[in-house]
């Protein structure tokens, strides 16, 4: 029998709310560009995505208000904290981004920044359909009911 083969990622920053406020659509993997007081901050498992989001205007997605924290032995050589930085993408994705953006009304939010088995550091960002406060409520019922009929189910058997 052939074994599993695990997945090797270190997630830095997680975008948990995005679940909840989001519907989530297609998922893609980007690299991201940053300078090398960036890596090694981020390797240190400090950044912030909550507050941040994609844009491909440009023809280049472009990930902005992402927070990585300036590298205290870098002296004056730090990064800025929240510096747009470039999705590294093909030109595939991203036209289906921008198409989906425009055409669609949906937005593409970032749900986490992590480190993959190459040691590469990865968005993955998702293209994404806002949900209203009563669709966000029956989210919240159909998890909580999943969850007691987990237990149900696990008392009884």
């Amino acid at each position: 029998m052939a074994e599993k083969k695990t997945e090797q990622r270190k997630v830095v920053a997680d975008n948990r709310r995005a679940r909840f406020d989001y519907e989530i659509g297609e998922v893609f993997e980007a690299g991201i560009a940053l300078s090398g007081t960036e890596v090694k901050s981020l390797r240190g498992g400090r950044a912030t995505v909550a507050e941040s989001y994609v844009s491909a205007k440009t023809g280049e997605a472009i990930i902005y208000n992402t927070f990585i924290p300036e590298y205290l032995q870098a002296n004056r050589f730090n990064h800025e904290p929240r510096r747009p930085r470039k999705l590294l993408l093909h030109k595939r994705q991203i036209a289906k981004i921008w198409q989906a953006v425009e055409r669609e009304g949906m937005t593409v939010v970032p749900l986490r920044i992590y480190f993959n088995e190459q040691g590469r550091a990865k968005v993955e960002i998702a293209i994404a359909r806002g949900r209203k406060a009563h669709d966000k409520r029956e989210a919240l019922k159909a998890k909580d009911w999943a969850r007691d009929k987990q237990r149900l189910l696990r008392d009884r058997g």
